[in-house]
């Protein structure tokens, strides 16, 4: 079957987007529901980050906080989502794939010439102090899933070696 990509630079960033979530689902197919609460890092300051369960609550919470900083940008004023911890990894599943349907939704009115902006005036402002446009802020959006990507993944090999 042929692949099918979406037109311009945003198409190639919700390609992309598309491509590191879809693969991140994949990863955690085969996790079970005690390998997806078990805390795996009991060192970690970072509570996002001691079990799979942890990391992919943060992961929808925040996939959904990027598309929201877009959309602010613009006057919408909904109210950022908290974290929200699932039983099981097709509930994780689903999830990935909601925030991705609502940050195709956030670019239906935005083109391509708005992606870019040099006015830090006019950029977005994150709750952790970075200064993002648009652009840089998908392409942080895409890291932060392929990071937790293999974050999960050396989790899946540290919970299966017990």
């Amino acid at each position: 079957m042929t692949k099918i990509y979406r037109q311009g630079a945003i198409g190639g960033l919700l390609d992309e987007y598309e491509r590191a979530i879809l693969d991140l689902s994949q990863t955690i197919s085969d996790i079970n529901d005690k390998e997806l609460s078990t805390i795996v890092d009991t060192t970690t300051q970072d509570s996002g980050c001691e079990s799979v369960q942890s990391i992919l609550a943060h992961v929808v919470c925040s996939g959904y906080a990027y598309a929201l900083y877009i959309r602010q940008l613009f006057g919408d004023q909904t109210d950022f989502r908290d974290d929200v911890f699932r039983n099981t990894t097709s509930d994780y599943q689903k999830d990935l794939a909601d925030f991705f349907i609502y940050t195709e939704d956030t670019f239906k009115n935005i083109a391509d010439n708005q992606l870019e902006e040099s006015d830090n005036a006019k950029k977005i402002v994150t709750s952790w102090g970075q200064v993002y446009d648009i652009e840089q802020i998908m392409e942080h959006a895409i890291v932060h899933v392929l990071r937790h990507r293999r974050q999960i993944e050396k989790f899946k090999i540290q919970l299966r070696e017990k």
